[in-house]
């Protein structure tokens, strides 16, 4: 019987999570293209062509993850792949809102669909080292959004050349990642394996810490993705190059998710997700108050908070609730999306009509009110063993 190749599996898996995140760098960058300099777009208007990157994200993780578990990962991960196709091209002759906005649904699904696929993929292949592998996995994220930037900043501010040359980038990896899923056996979920009923599945979606965590990964993701979407309007007047400091921001949150391993040993999830608020609200209000050099201390501080939110938030309910199977981890990735999706027009229109200072100061509102949540539930979890391996 075929094997499952669980190491070109996981290399697939990271590719495929570069695609996602190289899309989120690129489309930052492409809001000066769209923006009041270029096609003429406000950053409101701009904020709801972005939000279907996050609310079609949403969507797909919804669908595919009771579909994980009913069509396999191998389906749901090819249908990541040709909606991934048809964004990056859609983007590439997008022209105006409407095309734009098409054109990241588009990209939006395919990433939605990624996570839904691969999340449950690889807490399944490594059952007794979830959040370390899950941390592993997510290094391809903020690796990805550097890459992605660097990318953007090669081919547009030091080559010259235009923005669509730098969308087709994605081509590459895109095509790096269906090679390495190409004839593959993948395994079956996690529920499947351990035949937990989908009535067992759906009671545990009810539970009170579950819903809990689903309304802390809003919170989360908000504080993280919505700044660094927005980061060129944000740090427009900072006297920095804003797509270098989300490079900066991505390269150590891609550094500190490598060596997670000993991090979970030492502060196990719950008292991660505290320190990460704490530095988050810390980074977010040091971003108001500085500006040139200063802007990329103040934006070390805040990666540092934001390192461990996304992949430890997944690691806590694969390793605590694994019973709520692919639907609890795509519950959980469509709950921080949709979140995104609220926060970035209202960003824009504090931008448009106030300051980014202002913008910045209203969601370090976010990580405060997670200090206070993760501190109940560091009280909560005290005691309550975690299966970790170095």
């Amino acid at each position: 019987m075929e094997q499952v190749n669980k190491n070109r599996l996981f290399i697939a898996s990271c590719v495929a999570l570069l695609v996602t995140a190289m899309t989120f760098a690129i489309r930052a960058r492409l809001e000066t293209v769209f923006g009041p300099e270029g096609v003429g777009l406000t950053l409101e208007q701009i904020g709801y062509a972005f939000t279907p990157a996050f609310w079609g994200f949403t969507l797909a993780m919804l669908l595919g993850g009771p579909l994980v578990d009913f069509l396999g990962i191998k389906k749901i991960t090819w249908i990541a792949f040709i909606t991934h196709a048809i964004g990056i091209v859609w983007t590439i002759l997008a022209n105006d809102m409407t095309s734009l906005f098409i054109a990241t649904l588009f990209v939006g699904i395919g990433n939605g669909f990624v996570e839904a696929a691969l999340n449950p993929m690889i807490a399944s292949m490594y059952p007794k080292s979830k959040t370390k592998m899950l941390n592993r996995f997510h290094v391809w994220f903020p690796g990805g959004i550097a890459i992605g930037g660097v990318v953007g900043w090669l081919v547009m501010d030091v080559m010259g050349l235009s923005w669509q040359i730098m969308v087709g980038t994605l081509f590459i990896p895109l095509i790096i990642y269906a090679i390495l899923f190409f004839g593959q056996k993948f395994p079956v979920t996690e529920r499947v394996a351990l035949g937990v009923t989908n009535n067992k599945m759906l009671s545990s979606i009810g539970k009170p810490l579950f819903i809990f965590m689903v309304l802390c990964m809003m919170l989360t993701a908000a504080s993280e993705l919505g700044t660094t979407q927005r980061i060129e309007s944000l740090l427009k007047e900072s006297g920095t190059i804003p797509l270098l400091v989300l490079v900066f921001i991505n390269g150590i949150m891609a550094l500190g998710r490598a060596f997670a391993g000993q991090v979970i040993h030492k502060l196990q999830p719950s008292g991660m997700l505290l320190f990460s608020a704490i530095f988050t609200f810390i980074g977010l209000w040091l971003l108001t108050i500085t500006s040139g050099s200063a802007t990329f201390l103040a934006a070390g501080v805040f990666a540092i908070g934001v390192t461990f939110f996304w992949p430890t938030m997944l690691g806590f309910v694969a390793e605590y609730l694994p019973e709520t199977g692919a639907l609890g981890l795509s519950i959980m990735g469509a709950a921080g999306m949709l979140s995104v999706s609220i926060v970035l027009p209202i960003m824009g229109n504090l931008m448009d009509n106030a300051s980014a200072h202002e913008a910045l100061r209203t969601m370090s509102a976010l990580p405060a009110i997670l200090i206070v949540a993760f501190i109940g539930l560091y009280i909560f979890m005290r005691g309550k063993k975690v299966q970790t391996e170095e």
